[in-house]
């Protein structure tokens, strides 16, 4: 059974992430699962994805840069014209290369060169705990509010006892 329901998830995983894929790849997107991203000098790419992967960027990105479990390089001429997100991951800029938006590094680091040009705000929450409190922190108040509705449901299907009226007899 543990192995069916592996197989399961796996599948549910895949038919939801190929539509995903397939828009990317007709676009200049690149979204990547497992599998590091490398953009050469002469690439010239939209947006980049890359799930529980790396990112290494020596070319122009013209949109944003996120890798979630992974980490972004940004190697000397590279440029990005958006945001550059890293969580669980680092993200690194090496000399010459060019950010155009904000730098976020959540459970990671940043390590910047003095010569790389970051255009928005450098955000570093290092550490593991900053992952835990940005996603399991909202699911747990999430949790807390729905069993709040299960439970006011439920009272309000349980019989209400009748008070029992005397009368007296004068």
């Amino acid at each position: 059974m543990p192995r069916f329901s592996a197989l399961l998830i796996a599948g549910t995983l895949t038919a939801v992430l190929i539509p995903f894929a397939m828009a990317a790849a007709a676009d200049r997107d690149r979204l990547q699962i497992n599998h590091d991203i490398r953009i050469s000098p002469d690439d010239n790419v939209a947006d980049v994805t890359c799930i529980n992967c790396s990112v290494h960027v020596r070319g122009h990105v013209s949109g944003d840069v996120v890798a979630i479990h992974g980490s972004v390089m940004v190697e000397q001429g590279a440029s990005i014209a958006g945001d550059l997100t890293a969580i669980g991951g680092n993200a690194r800029l090496e000399s010459g290369s060019q950010v155009a938006g904000d730098l976020i590094a959540v459970g990671g680091s940043v390590r910047r060169d003095p010569q790389a040009t970051v255009g928005g705000d450098v955000t570093s929450l290092a550490g593991g705990v900053w992952v835990f409190l940005v996603f399991l922190v909202p699911i747990v108040f999430l949790g807390g509010i729905i069993a709040l509705i299960v439970w006011l449901v439920h009272r309000n299907r349980r019989p209400v006892p009748v008070p029992a009226y005397t009368m007296r007899r004068s």
